[in-house]
């Protein structure tokens, strides 16, 4: 198996580097915005210059934690650049990594502080822990730091607490799913599988397609399950729109229904069901506005960065 790349993260963040070092390199404030960890502590130096040792905690549910220590050093050039070096290990038996090393620099600029991160890990588990890493842990450890750096843009930007930042994401992303299925069950049940449970006969009271009922409903059944699933994998750049088109979606199939007015005094009637649907989207648009966003962060170094 070929050799993993080392997970890179960058971001440019407008502050100051003194605050930027004291938000990554306070225990009590790193906790707060690194989706990678729960807690964080610092064990007590015996000398001045010797590394910095510290603990860590990630709580992956179900009272389950993985626990581990590393060592940092900090470093300071002429040019104000600051540089943390770091070594991580955990002897946690259920620990994927097993020991690890990386970086992170602090680089003054014009348009703020280009702060970038740089690591790499031994996995345990032998092969079948080395293809669990490809296939699964590493790209969730990249998008985990990549969303944790945007989030803590936005903390330092825009005074938006982290935590404010993932529940807000947590219900842009419950919102969009909920609704994704429920037109992917709308037109996959009713329209292709049982369409004679009632949604044949309410576009038969339409009269728009007369003879071709059938191959209409056929086409609408479709065309709401690739209207849920964009919904479900659409980019931050298509959601409002997305939000908006269901609503007009909503309206027209309501209006549709109509034609048939026993189907709307019927439990869970499109009167209830549209109304709840649109309801989400509100909910989902009013979260969108400066969300975190792993993808702002770059994944690649514009040139090879050494610590």
């Amino acid at each position: 198996m070929a050799k993993n790349k080392p997970i890179y993260v960058e971001s440019t963040i407008r502050t100051t580097i003194e605050s930027l070092w004291k938000y990554t390199q306070t225990p009590e404030l790193h906790e707060q915005w690194d989706l990678r960890f729960t807690k964080i502590s610092y064990l007590p130096k015996r000398a001045e210059d010797e590394p910095q040792r510290f603990l860590y905690q990630t709580n992956i549910g179900f009272g389950i934690s993985i626990s581990g220590e590393g060592e940092s050093v900090g470093t300071t050039e002429k040019d104000e650049t600051k540089t943390s070096v770091l070594k991580f290990w955990s002897d946690n038996p259920i620990s994927l990594i097993r020991e690890g090393a990386g970086f992170w620099r602090y680089v003054p600029g014009e348009e703020g502080i280009r702060f970038f991160t740089r690591y790499d890990y031994q996995t345990r588990f032998g092969a079948m822990g080395r293809w669990l890493d490809r296939l699964l842990f590493r790209p969730l450890m990249g998008w985990a730091t990549a969303w944790s750096f945007d989030a803590l843009r936005l903390w330092l930007e825009k005074g938006i607490h982290p935590n404010i930042s993932l529940r807000r994401s947590l219900t842009e992303l419950i919102c969009r799913i909920i609704s994704a299925f429920i037109w992917i069950y709308q037109g996959l049940f009713p329209k292709l599988l049982y369409p004679h449970t009632g949604e044949l006969q309410l576009l038969q009271a339409t009269r728009l397609f007369p003879g071709y009922e059938q191959l209409a409903l056929l086409f609408v059944g479709v065309g709401e399950i690739c209207f849920g699933l964009l919904f479900a994998f659409a980019g931050r750049s298509w959601r409002k729109a997305l939000h908006l088109w269901n609503m007009i979606l909503l309206v027209a199939l309501g209006l549709g229904a109509v034609a048939e007015p026993t189907v709307l005094v019927e439990p869970f009637n499109p009167v209830t069901l549209n109304l709840g649907m649109m309801a989400l989207s509100v909910c989902g648009m009013l979260s969108l506005p400066d969300l975190p966003n792993a993808s702002d962060c770059l994944r690649k170094p514009e040139k090879e960065e050494r610590p």
